[in-house]
């Protein structure tokens, strides 16, 4: 069974480059997860408490008999639990559901809060010193951000103190980035993607149907070693097993320098991530578009 090399946190931890992301709406399959931990190596999986799985992925965990030291396990704090006590009573929460007595990484999942009569950077700070407290206590063995701008993470520079170890935000082909990249690795905080694939969108890009003839490989495989050799921490998803094992052989080979480039050269600046929300969700995750009840959330919406 293979060993994925890992990435170094500010605070001497080392998580996998690549793990198995989950969602919600039918993201989550318990022979996938099983398969994916006891076949193809992975020990890094992400999951969140507005996802609803947590439950079923501590049952995964549980009939994998993977040790418990050989995980890393990243879940996140929903908007709707930002605040002092409520963020430290949620953590305790997903721990719970999770089975584990630790978080190996616990990220506030949005920067925009929408608390009336507060200002979301008053908001984040508060929750930030709960998630601190958290991590010296050891509960969280590191602690991050997702989704959070550089203006966000300059203010938590300020109002904490520690900055965060990881931001996981929308990373692919069509969405690079690098200024905020480039701000993370400069503050130590290392930087994170989601939807690699751009929910399948790149899997037709002809360059990318080209490279994958070229390396003698699958199109998905093209994207994820891209976002790695980018040394970008990588969390495709997916509930089939062959898929997974497919996405985890992505290290016995290496695309050349004119391959990356020309990869990079992608970017046309699209988001990709999108989901539905309930109307109290609506109240609680704060100034988005809403569009029949599909939120895609579009980083100049998010301000304060």
């Amino acid at each position: 069974m293979q060993h994925f090399p890992h990435i170094e946190l500010s605070n001497r931890l080392k998580i996998p480059i690549l793990g198995l992301g989950t969602s919600h709406h039918g993201g989550y399959s318990h022979d996938a997860v099983v398969y994916a931990l006891q076949q193809c190596g992975i020990r890094h999986v992400d999951t969140a408490k507005r996802y609803g799985c947590e439950e079923a992925l501590g049952k995964s965990i549980a009939e994998s008999q993977v040790p418990r030291d050989d995980l890393w396990i990243t879940t996140k704090l929903w908007p709707g639990d930002y605040g002092y006590q409520s963020a430290k009573e949620a953590c305790r929460a997903s721990r719970e559901r999770l089975g584990v007595e630790y978080l190996d990484l616990y990220l506030m999942h949005w920067p925009d809060c929408a608390v009336p009569g507060r200002s979301n950077r008053d908001v984040r700070a508060e929750t930030w010193r709960a998630l601190e407290e958290l991590y010296d206590e050891g509960l969280c063995r590191s602690v991050g951000v997702s989704n959070f701008l550089i203006p966000h993470l300059e203010e938590l520079k300020e109002d904490g103190s520690v900055m965060p170890h990881v931001n996981q935000v929308e990373f692919h082909p069509f969405q690079q980035p690098w200024q905020l990249v480039e701000f993370c690795r400069s503050e130590g905080v290392a930087f994170e993607g989601y939807c690699p694939l751009a929910k399948g969108q790149a899997l037709d890009h002809p360059l990318i149907v080209e490279l994958a003839q070229k390396y003698r490989c699958s199109a998905s495989q093209i994207c994820i070693r891209w976002s790695i050799q980018n040394q970008i921490i990588t969390i495709p998803k997916s509930t089939k097993p062959d898929r997974i094992l497919e996405n985890c052989q992505v290290f016995g080979f290496q695309l050349e320098d004119t391959d990356m480039a020309a990869m990079s050269a992608l970017h046309d600046g699209r988001h990709v991530f999108g989901f539905t929300l309930a109307e109290e969700d609506m109240e609680s995750i704060g100034r988005l578009h809403v569009d029949k009840k599909l939120i895609h959330l579009s980083y100049p919406l998010w301000n304060g």
